[in-house]
């Protein structure tokens, strides 16, 4: 249930400087609300269009500054994971924007507060709010850290079917034989095996990787590597 000690919990994690309660109220104001009270004339899904923009430029700038040597194929695709729905609702959730949310009766008890969607929306919404009441400096220095926090996590849960290839195609351009893995060790019981491998190039271990199969500790391990050899930011 929304209050006022929730939004001041929410207050916490936003810059300083963000203190125009009429736009963060507004971002908060789900359209469920509005269509039970006569007192509120608008929800957030007006804020929540720019701030799908402004999110989408941000991430996009972050991207490119990020990894210089990535194509456009491969910052098309991280881009579309770091806007995703479910990826927007962790970062609601880390701000503690769920609790402040106003909601109607029928989605409160529905458990809106949790639906990754309305987190989503939300949080769109509370990024154009920011924009709004400050300025793109505020509102990147809100973003980027977010980013840089997530971003091991998102690259390895959407780009790893590329990841073992991008490393190929580098020691290649290198003048390096292909990468090689090898099995360090394998731990845990039979049903629950934590594999670990070693990333090989040019007859040197560059970094090593985990994962519950083979195949995802190669990849865990070709994706730390790039990290060592600077194919991508760290």
């Amino acid at each position: 249930m929304f209050t006022k000690t929730a939004v001041k919990e929410l207050k916490k994690h936003l810059p300083s400087n963000f203190t125009d309660d009429f736009f963060l109220i507004r971002a908060l104001t789900h359209r469920s609300y509005v269509n039970e009270s006569r007192d509120v004339l608008e929800d957030n899904e007006r804020l929540e269009f720019l701030g799908d923009s402004i999110l989408s430029f941000l991430v996009a700038e972050w991207l490119y500054q990020s990894y210089p040597e990535k194509k456009e194929g491969f910052l098309t695709k991280v881009r579309s994971a770091m806007v995703h729905t479910h990826q927007l609702s962790q970062f609601a959730r880390q701000i503690e924007l769920g609790p402040a949310l106003l909601l109607g009766k029928g989605e409160e008890i529905a458990g809106g507060r949790e639906r990754d969607a309305i987190l989503c929306d939300a949080f769109e919404a509370m990024i154009a709010a920011m924009y709004l009441s400050t300025d793109i400096e505020t509102v990147r220095g809100f973003v980027y850290p977010l980013l840089e926090q997530e971003s091991d996590n998102i690259l390895q849960n959407h780009t790893e079917e590329d990841v073992k290839s991008m490393l190929q195609e580098w020691a290649q351009a290198k003048g390096f034989s292909s990468p090689t893995y090898e099995l360090v060790n394998a731990t845990g019981p039979d049903h629950a095996k934590v594999f670990e491998v070693s990333a090989i190039v040019n007859g040197k271990e560059i970094a090593r990787g985990k994962g519950t199969n083979k195949q995802s500790a190669e990849k865990s391990a070709a994706y730390h590597s790039m990290k060592v050899l600077g194919i991508i930011k760290k």
